[in-house]
């Protein structure tokens, strides 16, 4: 797919010290009884704290099964791990977002060939025509000559899981 080979990829990003002493300052405060670790509820309290959204059942399963089997929760090692990756994803889905809206010049939610066109002629001017129409073809997931933003994001995350 055109769009992972051309290195679209999510950066590593590191948090601030402001930002990690927040998201301590969640883990001490969703531990109850100061046990020194999150149990899948307090889990649970410190996504909504800090993201907005209670994850679900599929989202704190994976969370669980990841931690160490020797210890009863999230340790605050693990925690910290968890939001920043959670955190790494939320700027990575803003910036394909961005992307996506600086294509679409005239705010329809959708592009077409000649977005794309105008677009890659700003970016890559030497990049053959075909290529261009090669690309747009291939993230037009339904073909119906229109790129949703649907069609986008997937064509950006492509190959995510394989690197």
């Amino acid at each position: 797919m055109f769009f992972s080979q051309a290195g679209a990829r999510p950066r590593t990003w590191e948090a601030t010290p402001s930002e990690r002493k927040k998201w301590v300052e969640v883990f001490k405060a969703c531990d109850e009884d100061n046990k020194g670790y999150l149990s899948r509820e307090d889990f649970k309290v410190a996504v909504v704290t800090l993201f907005g959204y209670k994850p679900s059942k599929i989202e704190a399963n994976s969370v669980m099964s990841s931690i160490n089997p020797n210890t009863s929760g999230i340790l605050l090692g693990e925690f910290l791990n968890i939001v920043r990756k959670k955190k790494e994803a939320q700027l990575y889905r803003n910036e394909i977002r961005h992307i996506f809206t600086a294509f679409d010049r005239h705010y329809r939610g959708y592009l077409t060939l000649e977005d794309f066109q105008k677009a890659f002629k700003r970016v890559a001017p030497k990049l053959p025509e075909r290529i261009i129409l090669e690309v747009f073809r291939e993230v037009d997931q339904d073909s119906d000559d229109l790129v949703s933003y649907k069609d986008f994001e997937y064509a950006m995350n492509y190959g995510q899981n394989e690197a």
